[in-house]
């Protein structure tokens, strides 16, 4: 076995420390559109508190995605311009509080070198637990290094992604993103030029800044929510998505959703420039 494979598999991080307030938790909702119609009680349940009647304030399933915001299992040593998000894959064991102080145990699960001048994908996942030691979510993230693979790693083959249903979509949905949505979801922890700096996002090859894709994962996260969820996240067990083209902020992103017992297929797309932007998506209700 390759020496590169081994120091990327061992790779490791336990024990990571973080905390976060309800402060956070609405800046979260707000980053991915929800609060965009000041009267819409259905979601300022997410990014306000109630006052002269008090209510509860919810938590956005994926804000699990910035909650311990930096934590990995330790430094992979990748060629960074060329490093790509390829999926998120979130299970929920427990709905997340408004505030807390949490810890996360980072470890690689799986390293597929697809060869010299192919890149190699990065499975690596994050266990969120609270200060009793239980399990919120589990995170797995997968990395597409483009520059980097060729290294002698064994010769594996990723699982399949979900498959969306050949019949056309049980729902649709059109979700408007602002034009300074980026500006506010950086605000969540990803301070990437590529999403606020014109001259950075034209240096990599993009006319401007474009959206996160943790942002437009989010977002997807917010449609199922409305359609399938009735606003309740404690409805959320498993949300998976797998990143296909950038979204533009100020772009409109239609979600095609389809409902099969507790599993939601979707995919997203921006019509005005034939794109899809997220694949084989599914979440999973109970």
């Amino acid at each position: 076995m390759s020496a590169r494979y081994e120091e990327l598999k061992s790779l490791k991080n336990l024990g990571q420390k973080y905390a976060y307030t309800d402060r956070e938790v609405m800046l979260y909702a707000y980053g991915i559109g929800l609060g965009a119609d000041p009267m819409d009680e259905s979601e300022l349940a997410f990014v306000n508190e109630g006052t002269l009647t008090p209510r509860p304030l919810k938590v956005v399933p994926t804000f699990a995605s910035v909650a311990a915001w930096g934590s990995g299992p330790g430094e992979m040593n990748l060629n960074r311009v060329m490093v790509v998000d390829g999926e998120r894959d979130i299970t929920f064991h427990q709905p997340l509080p408004t505030a807390a102080h949490i810890t996360a145990d980072s470890s690689v699960l799986e390293v597929y070198d697809k060869g010299k001048d192919k890149g190699v994908v990065i499975s690596h996942q994050t266990v969120l637990k609270n200060e009793k030691g239980e399990k919120l979510a589990t995170l797995v993230a997968s990395r597409f290094a483009r520059g980097d693979g060729g290294f002698g790693g064994p010769n594996l083959i990723q699982p399949d992604a979900h498959q969306i249903p050949s019949r056309a979509p049980d729902k649709s949905i059109d979700i408007t993103t602002r034009p300074d949505q980026a500006l506010v979801y950086r605000l969540c922890g990803d301070r990437n030029p590529l999403h606020s700096d014109p001259e950075f996002a034209r240096k990599a090859g993009f006319p401007r800044p474009i959206l996160h894709g943790m942002c437009t994962y989010g977002i997807t996260c917010r449609g199922v929510l409305q359609t399938y969820a009735d606003y309740d996240p404690a409805a959320f067990r498993q949300h998976i998505a797998r990143f296909s083209s950038p979204v533009y902020p100020g772009e409109i992103v239609t979600m095609d959703l389809w409902k099969d017992g507790n599993v939601i297929s979707f995919e997203a797309k921006v019509k005005s420039r034939g794109v899809t932007v997220i694949k084989n998506g599914k979440t999973v209700l109970g």
